[in-house]
């Protein structure tokens, strides 16, 4: 690890600005060269297609590289291509490629090590000539193109230019109140009056946020996010009004938003400052917008030929931000929500759909290569999800209909489901394959899902990096029947009848089948933007230039994780000697978090001995820590104990009183078997192995009909006929091997008729006692009487009278009893004891 302290722009795309560039270069096109100025608009989609070049050839592979990667996607006439083919710099010319590469080093328009720091990536993302409506899907899509001609690299803490953030002092602030209260009479009464056509889950055309819902109190935490207690005229509530006219309700957008605004002004009036405490030892405060940005390097991206990172966080479209054209961007339809945490939220039968054409791409080089994987982050809301494993709830499918697809992945309950169209398959790709129901792969947290398809593997699904074992039922199937005419959705099915609820925070399709080594890497890397915040801590401890630095992910739109914090000095000065180190707390807007703050237990030294290449490593822990009012608007500190010569006498809060011991009734001291425990007894019991053919075939038919839970308040009549039956195929099993009902039943005459074979008592007991043998626990003694059974068993007297009318029931035909009633009468007897309640309680 090397920290290299020079100074550089930072890294975060969103927070460049024109600005920050050299005045010139990349100008808008032609200011003061005598060209027409072309404005920062976006322009139309592009018609078609590429173009050809006819240039001269390349002189170097890296040139060619740079040809093929960047070049090509840029040089368009409504891309670069419509100033920069003849203004300078021509990095955009089309007669020579050479200086077109000369034009790009030259000037410094790329940075290879990290692409999204590049000139090219923070002037469009500034707004410059952007293609696309969204200037940061403009920047993606360079930095996708300058990555491909960069080749694989990786951004980490441990590889990075750091760069002093401005100082920013803690200010006192407002949060949101628990208490909804003063948001009711405020904000609410706008919202539920004119809002509640869309934004109310009982609405008949609901949309999330739910900011006008029936109850306050969803309504209050939907809104949270779209106001801002520290400038009301900057809320987004405020903003969709007087710059979207979104839905006005007098005619006057202008009115309606100061209306608005003064509704939020008088909410946050009531709402105390939150005044910082004088006594604590505080750094610097520092926010997102100050942050370096890691980039998710070491992603295997190579064949991605659709990529939706959901960075825009507003609109209705979510950009393919893969580079390759036509693009197949997402239109958000119905109920979908941003994440600020980069992602789209999917609820009460919302999707997100490209159009037939850009979903083409798909067809044309999915089929070309014959494989493809799906890669997602999701999170489902539940895992009550579905109709069945043949009918899934859908999160990613290429179809048009409930019945017709190309491909799809699903989610039905516990299992992830992936459908393919084969020359193997129906229409709507099927056979599926699922995971296993006993793995229980979906679980309503965040997971890594793939799914990848070759002519030889065909379908896998992986979950969280590794690969689940289930075997594709259409094993050596190949691409056939696939249709050009369906459309790439996610979230639900096409037909908007197969809904799916829960987050995608990254979808990505690839035109091969990725390895189970690229899968786990891209696990590894995880999703979403991470952060370094950096703590000016100089002040502290007279040293200019030193800073604690944490890396900080926000979780989704609720929380931050902040781990592994460092502390260094970008001017490379080193303590003159140790400086104690105590009690590291995260404040958050004005006030220490009152939770997660693992940090607080750090008691170290910070000398010149302990920093290796650049930082001494505080702690290897990380926590969460709860989001206020947005990344946009958080700003975070950090408070100590002691720092050097500084210390807070913090106090130490009293042990809390001991609880009052629960009143718990008792707990039964009787219990079922479980469908395990009542396999495995009866297996002992027959002396028959599980494995046996026909007891395996009825366990596997009759398991989920048997006992999950112990507690006999939960037994049904529908778990006895299945223990009945598992009963009958182990007897069956019994009785019908001569060897083995030798063992269990010695002397007994299995060839006599049902007349004679149990006419005395003695023949009897030949079938009954092993069989009583068996089920009781009668070779055990009673502590306090030696000499008899346990007391809290079945009777044996009891028992033998049920067999023995059993026995004569099924003996009773008057002498014209079948040939096999002997057989089945041993059956009967044998199912009946091992079958009953004495083999189910314990």
């Amino acid at each position: 690890m090397k920290i290299v302290n020079t100074t550089r722009p930072l890294l975060r795309p969103l927070a460049l600005v024109a600005s920050l560039l050299v005045v010139g270069l990349l100008s808008a096109c032609g200011s003061g060269s005598g060209s027409e100025v072309k404005p920062n608009t976006p322009p139309p989609p592009p018609a078609g297609g590429g173009f050809t070049y006819n240039g001269k050839p390349a002189t170097t592979s890296d040139i060619t590289k740079f040809q093929n990667e960047l070049w090509l996607n840029i040089a368009r006439e409504d891309r670069c291509g419509g100033c920069h083919q003849t203004q300078a710099p021509t990095f955009a010319r089309g007669d020579d490629i050479n200086l077109a590469y000369a034009a790009v080093i030259d000037n410094s328009l790329v940075n290879l090590t990290d692409p999204g720091s590049s000139r090219l990536v923070t002037k469009v993302v500034g707004g410059h000539n952007c293609w696309r409506a969204d200037p940061v899907a403009c920047g993606d899509d360079m930095t996708t193109w300058i990555n491909r001609w960069a080749g694989p690299r990786e951004t980490s803490a441990n590889d990075i230019t750091l760069k002093a953030p401005e100082d920013r002092e803690i200010a006192n602030t407002r949060s949101f109140p628990v208490d909804n209260s003063g948001f009711a009479a405020t904000v609410y009464p706008l919202l539920t009056q004119y809002c509640a056509g869309c934004h109310s889950e009982s609405s008949a055309t609901r949309q999330q946020p739910y900011l006008a819902s029936q109850d306050v109190a969803v309504a209050y935490q939907a809104s949270r996010s779209k106001i801002r207690l520290d400038n009301p005229s900057q809320s987004r509530l405020v903003q969709r009004l007087r710059a979207d006219s979104h839905n006005c309700w007098s005619g006057n957008c202008a009115n309606d938003a100061n209306e608005m605004q003064s509704a939020i002004q008088a909410f946050a009036n009531g709402i105390p400052e939150v005044e910082v405490d004088p006594d604590l030892v505080v750094s610097k405060a520092v926010g997102l917008g100050d942050a370096f940005v890691l980039s998710s390097g070491g992603r295997i991206d190579s064949d991605i030929i659709a990529k939706y990172e959901f960075k825009t966080g507003k609109g209705t479209v979510a950009f393919d931000t893969s580079g390759i054209d036509p693009v197949a961007d997402l239109g958000l339809i119905g109920n979908v929500a941003w994440s600020s945490a980069w992602g789209i939220k999917l609820a009460d039968n919302g999707r997100a759909q490209a159009t037939v054409a850009g979903s083409r791409k798909l067809y044309d080089l999915l089929r070309g290569t014959g494989e493809y994987s799906i890669e997602t982050w999701v999170i489902p809301d539940n895992v009550d999800q579905g109709m069945n494993n043949e009918n899934p709830a859908r999160i990613v499918s290429y179809s048009a209909s409930t019945n017709e697809r190309n491909f799809t992945l699903g989610q039905y309950d516990y299992n992830y489901v992936a459908m393919n169209r084969t020359n193997q398959s129906n229409a709507n790709g099927e056979p599926v394959l699922a995971t296993n129901d006993n793995d229980q792969r979906v679980q309503a947290s965040l997971q890594h899902v793939v799914v990848t398809f070759d002519p030889v593997n065909g379908r896998r699904l992986y979950v969280n990096g590794e690969f689940t074992g289930d075997q594709d039922p259409s094993a050596g199937a190949v691409l056939r029947d696939w249709d050009n005419g369906y459309a790439l959705v996610v979230g639900n099915e096409v037909s908007a009848n197969r809904p799916w609820k829960g987050s995608v925070r990254f979808l990505a399709i690839h035109k091969h089948a990725i390895t189970a080594e690229a899968i786990a890497t891209n696990f590894e890397v995880g999703v979403g933007a991470k952060y370094l915040l950096l703590f000016n801590v100089s002040d502290l401890i007279d040293l200019p230039g030193s800073y604690i630095v944490f890396e900080v992910q926000q979780i989704d739109d609720f929380g931050y994780q902040f781990a592994t914090p460092f502390f260094t000095n970008l001017n490379d000065a080193e303590p003159a000697g140790d400086i104690p180190l105590k009690g590291i707390r995260i404040g958050v807007n004005g006030t220490e978090a009152p939770v997660g703050q693992v940090f607080g237990h750090i008691d170290t030294l910070i000398s010149a001995a302990s920093i290796v290449d650049g930082r001494q490593l505080l702690s290897p822990l990380g926590t969460v820590v709860e989001a206020k009012s947005g990344p946009e608007e958080d700003l975070f500190f950090l408070t100590f104990d002691q720092i050097g010569a500084n210390l807070y006498n913090r106090e130490i809060p009293a042990a809390p009183a001991p609880a009052d011991p629960a009143d718990i009734p008792d707990q039964p001291r009787l219990g079922l078997r479980d469908f395990g425990e009542i396999n495995a007894s009866l297996a002992q019991m027959t002396g028959i192995l599980a494995t046996h053919t026909q007891v395996a075939a009825t366990y596997e038919k009759v398991k989920q009909q048997l006992p999950t839970l112990t507690n006999l308040d939960g037994f049904l009549a529908a778990q006895q006929m299945g223990i009945t039956q598992l009963t009958v195929a182990y007897c069956n099993a019994l009785v019908d091997s001569s060897a083995a009902r030798a063992l269990v039943f010695p002397g007994f005459d299995f060839s006599a008729g049902a007349s004679t074979a149990f006419n005395t008592a003695t023949k009897r007991e030949q079938i009954i006692e092993p069989l009583l043998a068996r089920l009781l626990a009668s070779e055990l003694a009673d502590g306090d009487n030696p000499d008899s059974p346990l007391a809290e068993q079945a009777d044996p007297a009891a028992l033998r009278l049920e067999l023995n009318q059993l026995i004569d029931n099924m003996t009773s035909c008057g002498g014209s009893c079948a040939s096999d009633r002997t057989l089945t009468t041993v059956k009967a007897s044998c199912a009946a004891a091992l079958g009953s309640a004495v083999m189910l309680l314990q």
